[in-house]
């Protein structure tokens, strides 16, 4: 019964999109590709937490939107687009294949994988032709809170004087990091409230874990390196 739910859902929002598609008529490919991404978002979100069925609904939203998207696609590239926009477009028709399999599967791993790697040619994709906005710097975070993360562990682990160090030189390239994004938000968004919430509890948590390592706290260390990863995936999925 849940998965008839999802599917009569799935039809639903394909529906909606075609009907609407005269109304949206994004004005370019990147414009065009903004709420596939956050499709894909939320649905990484969701599969990482476990809530497979509202993965299932954002994947599929996803593969409609990119049926839209892929014979049009040709009239919405600038004069001079980036290289292997086909390519792109082809292997992450076969990616969101993949994605949909291993969820029906419930394999929530390799669905994270798959998404992810979407949206890293997106991002790639974005910087070959001279983009960057909040976003991408958001997205940016993650392998610096892998950093950290691994030096926090290693260092729950062994608190060691050099094992410290570690992790106070992860949380401060974390904390340049999320500065930088600081920088990045437009007016609008860096007086969210939400936006603030976020940023600035991260930045916080941040100076407070490598402080936690110079004091030899290891369980206020993993309580911030638990604080700070909630951050980063809140970031991720309202502005990445």
């Amino acid at each position: 019964m849940l998965r008839c739910t999802i599917v009569l859902l799935a039809w639903l929002a394909s529906n909606a999109l075609a009907f609407g598609a005269e109304a949206e008529k994004p004005a370019d490919f990147v414009s065009a590709m903004a709420p596939i991404m956050a499709n894909l978002r939320t649905a990484a979100s969701y599969a990482r937490t476990g809530n497979v069925a509202l993965a299932q609904i954002e994947t599929d939203e996803a593969v409609a939107r990119w049926k839209q998207l892929a014979p049009n696609a040709p009239g919405l590239l600038p004069a001079h687009p980036p290289a292997d926009v086909s390519g792109f477009l082809d292997r992450g028709r076969d990616q969101l294949t993949t994605i949909a399999g291993a969820l029906d599967r419930g394999d929530n791993a390799a669905a994270g994988r798959e998404l992810l790697a979407i949206r890293q040619a997106f991002h790639a994709l974005r910087r070959q032709a001279g983009l960057y906005d909040l976003g991408d710097c958001i997205f940016e975070i993650a392998p610096a809170m892998e950093t950290l993360r691994v030096a926090a562990i290693r260092y729950g682990d062994q608190p060691a004087s050099a094992n410290a160090e570690g992790t106070v030189a992860a949380a401060s390239a974390f904390r340049d990091r999320l500065q930088r994004c600081n920088e990045w938000a437009n007016g609008e968004i860096a007086a969210q409230g939400e936006f603030r919430r976020l940023i600035d509890g991260a930045i916080a948590s941040s100076g407070e874990i490598a402080h936690a390592a110079m004091a030899g706290d290891g369980p206020l260390v993993h309580r911030y390196l638990i604080e700070l990863q909630s951050f980063a995936q809140l970031l991720d999925f309202r502005y990445g």
